[in-house]
Parts: C-alpha cells; structure tokens; sequence
C-alpha cells in the first residue's frame, strides 16, 4: 500500500517509536491521527506534523471507540493503525516487600496487550468497509511487541506477559482479517532510544548498547519507524512477528 492520501491511526503517538513513525507516515503523504493519554505530547507532534490530536487510553473501550471515531470524523476510515502505546514497569513477582501487587500486573496487561486488542478490534471493524485497493488490501495493522516476548528478563515478568501476548495474537488476527484484505504484523523492537531508556544514567545506557551485538549501539526510533513503513508497502508481510533487535538475545537480567 502506498500511504499518500490514505487515514493512519498512531497510538502512543506523542514520544518514542510513536512520535517517530506519525513523522514518517504524514512525510509519505498519509493524514495521521496521533493518539496518546498525553495530550500535550500528542499536539506538539500534531501540530509537527499536520495531522491531529486525539486523547485515547487504549485500555478504555469507551476511550477507544471516541479516539477512533474522532480520527474517523477528521480524516476517514484509516487504513493504516500503528499500536504503539504501551508501559514497561519493572517488578519481580516476589520482591523484597512481597509478592507484586496484582493490580500492577493488571495494569501492564490492560495497556500493552488488551490496549493493542481493543483499537486492532475498533480500526479493524472501520478497515473492512473500506473499498479495497491493490492486490484486495484494505488496510494494514501494526503492533509493537519486545523481545521481551521471547526472552523476558528478571522482573520482566508482567512486560514479558504483555508483549508475548502481543506476538501470540498476530496469527489468528491475521487469519481472520485475511478475507478482508486487512494485514497484521508486529515488530518487536530490542533495546531503542525511547524516553523511558533515556531517563536511565549513562553508564546504562551504555552497557546495554554494549551489549548489542551489531549495531551496538541503541536502536532509533526511525529505524523502527522505516521497518513500519516497509511493513505496510510489502504486501506479502502478514501474520509474523519481526524482530529489530541488532541479534540481541536477552540474558536473565
């Protein structure tokens, strides 16, 4: 698909691998809805970038149907849905001061995996009322895992859920989307330069980019950015899970 023209949708849009893949696709010519709890964020990229900002929290049905339906009024049924959005806490299931909370491990699964879920459900639903283009495509969707979700670290272990969770739906949504044209893949990034990594000291920074066999070094956010642009002009990317992750494999912590 060429995204000149067509609606896309970016939630988490505001920072990170979000911020960066709005950029690219409203540079490509597509009309882009940068969705995000942070509605600060998602206007300065907004307004960066000519598209519009929207306050969605993925994990909100209600949330979700208005994000999407206020994207719908501004720019048309989108095409393309980039799920970005997502947290990573860090927290061992039994730690110093007991077992972790369960209302913690909740709140990773309701972002990361049921938050991607919930738009995959409200954009898809919009995508197959589309007309359909090239090759019967009616609209590509791309979510974000971690390769967290093969090799979860120590205190990864509601992340780990979340993102798993993540690449194990990508088949059977592929498979049910497929007879309306509508492709799903997700990438699942290895360590990048988003703000959450960014915040830690330098020293860190570093050794995790050490530790990186080539590139080693953090990975950009406009590389995954470009990854999600080839995702979508590639119409033979359907229902696989890539990893942009420079050969990392993850040690236990």
């Amino acid at each position: 698909m060429d995204v000149k023209g067509h609606a896309a949708i970016v939630t988490g849009g505001g920072s990170g691998l979000g911020a960066a893949t709005a950029r690219t696709l409203a540079a490509a010519g597509a009309k882009v809805a940068v969705l995000d709890v942070r509605m600060d964020a998602a206007e300065a990229v907004a307004r960066e970038i000519g598209g519009i900002a929207v306050h969605c929290d993925v994990a909100s049905a209600s949330s979700g149907e208005q994000a999407v339906a206020a994207a719908r009024e501004k720019h048309g049924a989108a095409r393309i849905l980039i799920n970005c959005a997502g947290i990573g806490p860090a927290a061992r299931i039994v730690g110093r001061d007991g077992p972790m909370p369960l209302d913690a491990f909740a709140k990773v699964i309701n972002i990361n995996l049921i938050g991607t879920f919930n738009m995959m459900r409200l954009a898809g639903a919009d995508m197959q009322a589309l007309s359909p283009l090239a090759d019967a495509e009616r609209g590509v969707i791309i979510s974000t895992a971690s390769v967290a979700a093969y090799e979860g670290q120590i205190g990864q272990a509601a992340y780990a859920a979340s993102k798993g969770g993540v690449r194990a739906l990508t088949l059977p949504a592929a498979r049910e989307f497929a007879r309306s044209g509508i492709r799903v893949v997700t990438i699942a990034p290895g360590i990048f330069a988003t703000p959450m990594l960014l915040g830690m000291p330098q020293p860190v920074q570093d050794s995790l980019a050490a530790s990186i066999p080539f590139p080693s070094r953090l990975g950009k956010p406009e590389e995954y950015a470009a990854l999600a642009m080839h995702i979508i002009s590639n119409v033979m990317l359907n229902g696989d899970t890539i990893r942009l992750d420079g050969a990392i494999r993850m040690q236990p912590k």
